[in-house]
């Protein structure tokens, strides 16, 4: 691999916005994939009615509301067999998905496609979702001792990203989130020689690492709940 390695391939950018944060329950409302190569960036977004009452709180964030999306949106169905076939086409092609806190996006939309009868990605794909790369993980596993929040907000504090709209817009965000993957690589350059199967990994075992101080803290105080999953770049669902 050259010196650039995988940052002169395409780079595919993908986020959601949804009724809540439970990925196994809540549904997608909004959605942005978008595909970046050194000489294009191509946007799709979704807007997506998702079949129950969007909460209030919910949308305070992303500004969409339950009138609002059963006015305007599409049938879950439709969109999600969109989304994930976009996705598996890339995936085949081992071009990177690039998600922040890709966990809580894949398993949530994997969920989805389950509960309206559609294939998981790794069902289409007939093998894990590989290769993903999430800036969150990179970021704690490349500045681990760091003090402070690591949102996507942050992030882009942090590597001087300025976007051209509020975050929390799926397609705001993405291309926030590609932004912050380059400055991480410009900041860890050793990154860009990494084949992505072996960043993958590092990533799984870098989160898992994480995961596993984050708990045993947790555990430390006495704080109740479940934790953080030891999982990457998909939480399996808890059993009972």
């Amino acid at each position: 691999m050259d010196d650039a390695g995988w940052t002169v391939g395409p780079l595919l950018g993908f986020d959601t916005e949804t009724t809540g944060v439970d990925v196994h329950q809540d549904r997608v409302v909004t959605a942005a994939v978008v595909l970046r190569t050194p000489l294009t960036t191509e946007v799709r977004t979704w807007l997506i009615d998702p079949g129950v009452g969007i909460p209030e709180e919910a949308a305070a964030i992303h500004g969409v509301t339950t009138e609002h999306a059963r006015a305007h949106g599409v049938a879950p169905a439709e969109a999600l067999e969109e989304i994930a076939a976009l996705l598996t086409t890339h995936l085949r092609e081992d071009v990177p998905v690039v998600a922040y806190n890709a966990a809580f996006d894949l398993t949530l939309l994997d969920a989805e496609l389950a509960r309206h009868g559609l294939p998981t990605l790794p069902e289409r794909l007939g093998r894990p979702v590989a290769p993903v790369l999430d800036p969150l993980v990179i970021d704690r596993w490349q500045d681990r001792y760091r003090r402070g929040k690591r949102r996507l907000g942050d992030l882009c504090e942090l590597y001087g990203v300025v976007g051209d709209g509020e975050l929390h817009s799926a397609d705001v965000d993405v291309l926030a989130t590609l932004d912050v993957l380059d400055a991480q690589v410009l900041r860890f350059p050793d990154l860009r020689s990494v084949a992505l199967d072996a960043l993958h990994a590092a990533q799984r075992d870098a989160h898992r690492t994480w995961a596993e101080s984050f708990n045993a803290w947790r555990d430390r105080k006495g704080l109740p709940g479940p934790g953080a999953s030891t999982s990457w770049p998909t939480t399996p669902r808890a059993a009972g």
